[in-house]
């Protein structure tokens, strides 16, 4: 029994340390960073193909970032698969530009950059007069 016990936990421990597990709770990591002139955010998603396992969506001030993997590997009497879906959403600035974002992937990095404009005053100022 003690010799099966490596047999049955050694394929067990190899699920627990795949590196896209998904486990409640769970986020992209990211930082970001803020300038006159821009939004700028920086997402971790590491080993993934950015045209097709990566989306990056702008609707109504809120950027979505979703990332999704499928992997599928085949050997001589075994096969392993991993499933996986993070998404991640970030409230932008008022004053952001959502017709002009972009989004570059390099090195596990998505970086996204969000140009925002020069902020108008949304209120009015309103006459008092004296009463008579």
């Amino acid at each position: 029994m003690s010799a099966l016990m490596p047999r049955l936990f050694g394929d067990f421990t190899d699920w627990l340390e795949t590196d896209f597990m998904l486990r409640p709770g769970q986020m992209i990591r990211v930082e970001d960073h803020i300038t006159d002139k821009e939004y700028q955010l920086r997402a971790e998603l590491p080993g993934l193909d950015p045209e097709k396992d990566v989306q990056v969506t702008v609707d109504k001030g809120v950027l979505t970032i979703h990332a999704e993997r499928r992997e599928e590997e085949q050997a001589k009497h075994r096969s392993e698969f991993r499933y996986g879906m993070l998404q991640r959403s970030v409230r932008l600035p008022a004053n952001a530009d959502e017709a002009h974002v972009k989004a570059t992937y390099a090195n596990g990095i998505l970086s996204v950059t969000v140009p925002l404009t020069t902020a108008e005053p949304t209120g009015r100022q309103i006459p008092v007069t004296k009463a008579a």
